[in-house]
Protein backbone atom coordinates (compact mmCIF):
# COMPACT_ATOMS: atom_id res chain seq x y z
CA UNK A 1 0.00 0.00 0.00
CA UNK A 2 2.88 2.21 0.66
CA UNK A 3 4.30 1.77 -2.57
CA UNK A 4 1.41 2.18 -4.39
CA UNK A 5 0.41 5.65 -2.24
CA UNK A 6 4.33 6.85 -3.39
CA UNK A 7 3.52 5.76 -7.32
CA UNK A 8 0.39 7.45 -6.88
CA UNK A 9 2.01 10.43 -5.38
CA UNK A 10 4.21 10.89 -7.74
CA UNK A 11 2.29 10.36 -11.36
CA UNK A 12 -0.09 13.23 -9.42
CA UNK A 13 2.77 15.53 -9.18
CA UNK A 14 4.16 14.60 -12.86
CA UNK A 15 0.57 15.18 -13.87
CA UNK A 16 0.53 18.72 -12.02
CA UNK A 17 3.98 19.83 -13.52
CA UNK A 18 2.94 19.08 -16.96
CA UNK A 19 -0.34 20.51 -16.47
CA UNK A 20 1.56 24.12 -15.80
CA UNK A 21 4.36 23.72 -17.62
CA UNK A 22 1.48 23.40 -20.57
CA UNK A 23 -0.44 26.41 -18.93
CA UNK A 24 2.23 28.72 -18.83
CA UNK A 25 2.50 28.21 -22.42
CA UNK A 26 -0.88 28.53 -23.68
CA UNK A 27 -0.65 31.86 -22.01
CA UNK A 28 2.69 33.35 -22.92
CA UNK A 29 4.04 35.68 -22.84
CA UNK A 30 2.22 37.69 -20.03
CA UNK A 31 5.69 39.93 -19.41
CA UNK A 32 8.27 41.67 -21.13
CA UNK A 33 10.82 39.48 -22.91
CA UNK A 34 14.44 40.71 -22.66
CA UNK A 35 16.64 39.85 -26.07
CA UNK A 36 20.04 39.81 -25.78
CA UNK A 37 22.34 41.49 -28.80
CA UNK A 38 25.92 40.76 -28.19
CA UNK A 39 27.33 43.78 -29.45
CA UNK A 40 27.13 47.65 -28.76
CA UNK A 41 24.46 49.93 -29.30
CA UNK A 42 24.07 51.85 -32.90
CA UNK A 43 25.74 48.95 -34.99
CA UNK A 44 24.53 47.06 -37.63
CA UNK A 45 23.55 44.19 -35.71
CA UNK A 46 21.71 46.17 -33.18
CA UNK A 47 19.47 48.40 -35.60
CA UNK A 48 18.55 44.94 -37.31
CA UNK A 49 17.74 43.25 -33.97
CA UNK A 50 15.61 46.22 -32.74
CA UNK A 51 13.61 46.32 -36.03
CA UNK A 52 13.02 42.57 -36.08
CA UNK A 53 12.14 42.38 -31.93
CA UNK A 54 9.99 45.72 -33.03
CA UNK A 55 7.65 43.85 -35.74
CA UNK A 56 7.51 40.26 -33.58
CA UNK A 57 6.54 42.42 -30.07
CA UNK A 58 3.53 43.51 -32.31
CA UNK A 59 2.65 39.74 -32.90
CA UNK A 60 3.42 38.46 -29.29
CA UNK A 61 1.70 41.66 -27.33
CA UNK A 62 4.43 42.45 -24.99
CA UNK A 63 7.32 44.28 -25.30
CA UNK A 64 11.06 43.42 -25.92
CA UNK A 65 13.38 44.80 -24.14
CA UNK A 66 16.95 44.89 -26.13
CA UNK A 67 20.27 44.59 -24.00
CA UNK A 68 23.20 45.34 -25.58
CA UNK A 69 25.71 43.19 -23.84
CA UNK A 70 29.23 43.32 -25.81
CA UNK A 71 32.30 41.75 -24.90
CA UNK A 72 34.24 38.36 -25.98
CA UNK A 73 33.70 39.01 -29.92
CA UNK A 74 29.96 38.57 -29.71
CA UNK A 75 29.69 35.49 -27.38
CA UNK A 76 29.27 37.14 -23.78
CA UNK A 77 25.77 37.52 -24.32
CA UNK A 78 24.69 34.25 -25.50
CA UNK A 79 27.59 32.73 -22.82
CA UNK A 80 25.43 34.67 -19.79
CA UNK A 81 22.37 33.99 -21.05
CA UNK A 82 23.10 30.09 -21.06
CA UNK A 83 25.16 30.11 -17.16
CA UNK A 84 21.97 32.27 -15.68
CA UNK A 85 18.64 32.81 -17.39
CA UNK A 86 15.61 30.60 -17.02
CA UNK A 87 14.25 28.36 -19.82
CA UNK A 88 10.93 30.29 -19.89
CA UNK A 89 10.96 31.71 -23.12
CA UNK A 90 11.66 35.76 -21.58
CA UNK A 91 15.65 35.39 -22.20
CA UNK A 92 16.70 35.45 -25.69
CA UNK A 93 19.70 36.33 -27.89
CA UNK A 94 20.98 37.10 -30.94
CA UNK A 95 23.43 34.30 -32.14
CA UNK A 96 26.86 35.08 -34.01
CA UNK A 97 28.69 32.22 -35.81
CA UNK A 98 31.51 32.99 -32.91
CA UNK A 99 28.88 30.94 -30.57
CA UNK A 100 29.80 28.30 -32.94
CA UNK A 101 33.13 29.10 -34.06
CA UNK A 102 34.78 30.04 -30.76
CA UNK A 103 34.90 26.74 -28.56
CA UNK A 104 36.43 25.30 -31.88
CA UNK A 105 39.33 27.86 -31.07
CA UNK A 106 39.72 27.39 -27.20
CA UNK A 107 38.27 26.75 -23.79
CA UNK A 108 34.67 27.79 -23.39
CA UNK A 109 31.87 27.76 -20.86
CA UNK A 110 29.53 26.54 -23.49
CA UNK A 111 28.52 24.22 -25.93
CA UNK A 112 27.23 25.28 -29.18
CA UNK A 113 24.95 22.16 -29.87
CA UNK A 114 23.74 21.17 -26.20
CA UNK A 115 23.32 25.06 -24.06
CA UNK A 116 20.99 26.79 -26.69
CA UNK A 117 17.34 26.38 -27.54
CA UNK A 118 17.36 27.48 -31.57
CA UNK A 119 14.07 29.10 -32.58
CA UNK A 120 14.79 31.12 -36.07
CA UNK A 121 17.30 31.68 -38.39
CA UNK A 122 16.87 35.45 -39.06
CA UNK A 123 19.65 37.46 -41.78
CA UNK A 124 22.78 37.97 -42.43
CA UNK A 125 25.80 40.38 -42.93
CA UNK A 126 27.48 42.59 -45.81
CA UNK A 127 30.72 42.45 -44.88
CA UNK A 128 33.40 45.03 -46.20
CA UNK A 129 36.95 45.91 -46.12
CA UNK A 130 37.49 49.58 -45.50
CA UNK A 131 40.32 52.23 -45.81
CA UNK A 132 40.61 56.43 -45.02
CA UNK A 133 39.46 57.70 -48.12
CA UNK A 134 42.35 60.44 -48.29
CA UNK A 135 44.37 57.53 -47.07
CA UNK A 136 47.29 55.44 -49.39
CA UNK A 137 45.19 53.08 -50.16
CA UNK A 138 42.70 53.33 -53.06
CA UNK A 139 42.41 49.70 -54.29
CA UNK A 140 42.90 46.41 -52.41
CA UNK A 141 45.62 45.71 -54.54
CA UNK A 142 47.02 48.65 -52.96
CA UNK A 143 46.98 46.81 -49.78
CA UNK A 144 48.68 43.67 -51.45
CA UNK A 145 51.68 45.45 -52.69
CA UNK A 146 52.14 47.18 -49.90
CA UNK A 147 51.84 44.08 -47.40
CA UNK A 148 53.80 41.94 -49.36
CA UNK A 149 57.00 44.82 -49.08
CA UNK A 150 56.10 45.29 -45.08
CA UNK A 151 55.03 42.11 -43.95
CA UNK A 152 52.95 42.78 -40.76
CA UNK A 153 52.98 46.46 -41.04
CA UNK A 154 49.24 46.90 -42.16
CA UNK A 155 46.82 46.50 -39.28
CA UNK A 156 43.21 46.29 -39.63
CA UNK A 157 40.30 46.38 -37.11
CA UNK A 158 37.95 44.28 -36.41
CA UNK A 159 34.77 43.29 -33.73
CA UNK A 160 36.76 40.72 -31.93
CA UNK A 161 39.06 37.74 -32.23
CA UNK A 162 37.61 34.66 -34.01
CA UNK A 163 34.93 36.92 -35.42
CA UNK A 164 34.04 36.06 -39.34
CA UNK A 165 36.06 39.54 -40.08
CA UNK A 166 38.68 38.35 -37.81
CA UNK A 167 38.82 34.88 -39.88
CA UNK A 168 37.93 36.20 -43.12
CA UNK A 169 40.96 38.60 -43.14
CA UNK A 170 43.16 35.48 -42.22
CA UNK A 171 42.01 33.56 -45.44
CA UNK A 172 42.28 36.04 -48.22
CA UNK A 173 45.80 37.04 -46.52
CA UNK A 174 46.74 33.37 -46.67
CA UNK A 175 45.43 33.32 -50.00
CA UNK A 176 46.67 36.63 -51.38
CA UNK A 177 50.88 35.69 -49.63
CA UNK A 178 50.78 38.50 -47.31
CA UNK A 179 50.94 39.29 -43.38
CA UNK A 180 48.34 41.45 -41.57
CA UNK A 181 48.14 42.45 -38.24
CA UNK A 182 44.50 41.91 -36.41
CA UNK A 183 43.62 44.89 -34.06
CA UNK A 184 40.15 43.27 -32.13
CA UNK A 185 37.33 46.09 -30.53
CA UNK A 186 33.83 45.46 -29.28
CA UNK A 187 31.82 46.54 -32.32
CA UNK A 188 31.32 48.88 -35.55
CA UNK A 189 31.51 52.18 -33.86
CA UNK A 190 34.70 51.36 -32.08
CA UNK A 191 36.14 49.82 -35.55
CA UNK A 192 34.64 53.06 -37.38
CA UNK A 193 36.47 54.98 -34.51
CA UNK A 194 40.05 53.16 -35.25
CA UNK A 195 40.48 53.18 -39.14
CA UNK A 196 39.27 56.93 -39.17
CA UNK A 197 41.55 58.11 -36.38
CA UNK A 198 44.73 56.54 -38.38
CA UNK A 199 44.72 53.89 -35.10
CA UNK A 200 44.31 51.35 -37.78
CA UNK A 201 45.19 51.16 -41.62
CA UNK A 202 42.27 49.11 -42.63
CA UNK A 203 38.92 48.04 -40.91
CA UNK A 204 37.06 44.79 -41.25
CA UNK A 205 33.16 45.18 -40.55
CA UNK A 206 29.95 45.08 -40.93
CA UNK A 207 28.17 47.88 -42.51
CA UNK A 208 28.44 49.99 -39.20
CA UNK A 209 30.47 51.65 -42.05
CA UNK A 210 27.67 52.58 -44.10
CA UNK A 211 27.29 56.42 -43.15
CA UNK A 212 31.13 57.30 -43.67
CA UNK A 213 31.32 55.45 -47.16
CA UNK A 214 28.72 57.40 -48.25
CA UNK A 215 29.71 60.52 -47.00
CA UNK A 216 32.98 59.80 -48.36
CA UNK A 217 35.37 59.62 -44.73
CA UNK A 218 35.98 55.64 -46.09
CA UNK A 219 36.88 54.08 -48.72
CA UNK A 220 35.01 50.72 -49.22
CA UNK A 221 37.88 48.42 -50.86
CA UNK A 222 35.96 45.16 -51.23
CA UNK A 223 32.99 43.50 -50.05
CA UNK A 224 32.62 39.86 -49.40
CA UNK A 225 28.99 39.23 -50.26
CA UNK A 226 28.68 36.65 -53.58
CA UNK A 227 27.30 39.05 -56.24
CA UNK A 228 28.21 43.20 -56.06
CA UNK A 229 25.86 45.15 -53.44
CA UNK A 230 23.19 47.54 -54.86
CA UNK A 231 24.26 49.90 -52.52
CA UNK A 232 27.92 50.04 -53.45
CA UNK A 233 27.41 49.00 -57.47
CA UNK A 234 31.36 49.83 -58.03
CA UNK A 235 33.43 47.65 -55.59
CA UNK A 236 34.33 44.53 -56.30
CA UNK A 237 33.47 41.11 -54.42
CA UNK A 238 36.22 38.98 -53.09
CA UNK A 239 35.43 36.75 -55.98
CA UNK A 240 36.12 39.36 -58.56
CA UNK A 241 39.62 40.24 -56.71
CA UNK A 242 40.57 36.13 -57.32
CA UNK A 243 39.66 35.05 -53.83
CA UNK A 244 36.95 31.69 -54.03
CA UNK A 245 35.51 33.13 -50.63
CA UNK A 246 31.84 34.13 -49.59
CA UNK A 247 31.49 35.23 -45.85
CA UNK A 248 28.36 36.59 -44.71
CA UNK A 249 28.03 35.60 -41.11
CA UNK A 250 24.37 34.09 -40.49
CA UNK A 251 22.53 34.81 -37.90
CA UNK A 252 19.54 33.69 -35.53
CA UNK A 253 17.96 33.78 -32.69
CA UNK A 254 18.25 31.61 -29.55
CA UNK A 255 17.12 30.65 -26.06
CA UNK A 256 19.08 29.11 -23.25
CA UNK A 257 18.62 25.35 -23.28
CA UNK A 258 14.82 23.35 -22.44
CA UNK A 259 12.28 25.98 -23.65
CA UNK A 260 8.92 24.29 -23.80
CA UNK A 261 8.32 23.62 -27.69
CA UNK A 262 5.18 24.98 -27.55
CA UNK A 263 6.86 28.56 -26.44
CA UNK A 264 9.83 28.14 -28.93
CA UNK A 265 7.11 27.63 -31.93
CA UNK A 266 5.50 31.22 -30.92
CA UNK A 267 8.58 32.99 -30.46
CA UNK A 268 9.21 31.09 -33.95
CA UNK A 269 5.87 32.21 -35.59
CA UNK A 270 5.91 35.81 -34.15
CA UNK A 271 9.66 36.47 -35.52
CA UNK A 272 8.94 34.62 -38.70
CA UNK A 273 6.00 37.68 -39.56
CA UNK A 274 8.27 40.21 -38.46
CA UNK A 275 11.00 39.47 -41.17
CA UNK A 276 8.53 39.40 -43.46
CA UNK A 277 7.09 42.51 -42.42
CA UNK A 278 7.85 45.44 -45.04
CA UNK A 279 9.05 47.93 -42.23
CA UNK A 280 11.59 45.25 -41.03
CA UNK A 281 12.62 44.32 -44.51
CA UNK A 282 13.44 48.20 -45.10
CA UNK A 283 15.38 48.71 -41.82
CA UNK A 284 17.38 45.64 -43.18
CA UNK A 285 18.47 46.87 -46.45
CA UNK A 286 19.50 49.93 -45.33
CA UNK A 287 22.56 47.85 -44.12
CA UNK A 288 22.61 45.66 -47.26
CA UNK A 289 21.03 42.96 -45.14
CA UNK A 290 18.18 40.74 -46.74
CA UNK A 291 16.15 38.16 -45.01
CA UNK A 292 17.42 34.45 -44.00
CA UNK A 293 14.81 32.60 -42.62
CA UNK A 294 15.01 29.29 -41.49
CA UNK A 295 13.11 27.07 -39.46
CA UNK A 296 13.33 25.82 -36.07
CA UNK A 297 14.25 22.24 -37.07
CA UNK A 298 16.51 23.27 -40.19
CA UNK A 299 18.55 26.23 -37.88
CA UNK A 300 19.46 22.91 -35.95
CA UNK A 301 20.49 21.48 -39.04
CA UNK A 302 22.40 24.42 -39.87
CA UNK A 303 24.66 24.64 -36.50
CA UNK A 304 25.44 21.43 -37.01
CA UNK A 305 26.60 22.08 -40.67
CA UNK A 306 28.45 25.14 -39.73
CA UNK A 307 30.68 23.36 -36.90
CA UNK A 308 31.75 21.28 -39.25
CA UNK A 309 32.81 24.35 -42.15
CA UNK A 310 34.60 26.60 -39.03
CA UNK A 311 36.36 23.12 -37.96
CA UNK A 312 37.76 22.63 -41.96
CA UNK A 313 38.45 26.48 -42.21
CA UNK A 314 40.32 27.28 -38.60
CA UNK A 315 42.41 23.88 -39.05
CA UNK A 316 43.47 25.00 -42.66
CA UNK A 317 44.87 28.42 -40.97
CA UNK A 318 46.38 26.88 -37.74
CA UNK A 319 43.71 28.40 -35.34
CA UNK A 320 42.17 25.11 -34.57
CA UNK A 321 42.83 24.56 -31.25
CA UNK A 322 44.88 22.02 -29.51
CA UNK A 323 43.39 18.82 -27.32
Amino acid sequence: MRIRNIVTSTLAAAVVAATATMAAAQSYPTKPITMIVPWPAGGSTDVAMRAIAEGASKILGQPIVVDNKAGASGTLGPATMAATAKPDGYTVAQMPITVMRLPLMQKVSWDAEKSFTYIIHLTGYTFGITAKADGQFKTWQDVVTYAKANPGKVTYATPGSGTSLHIGMEQIAEAAGIKLTQVPFKGGAETNAAVLGGHTMLQADSTAWKPLVDAGQLRLLAIWTADRSKIWKDTPTLKELGYPFVFDSPFGLAGPKGIDPKIVQILHDAFKKSLEDPATIAALERYDMVPRYMNTADYNTFVKQVIEQETAALSKIGLLKKD
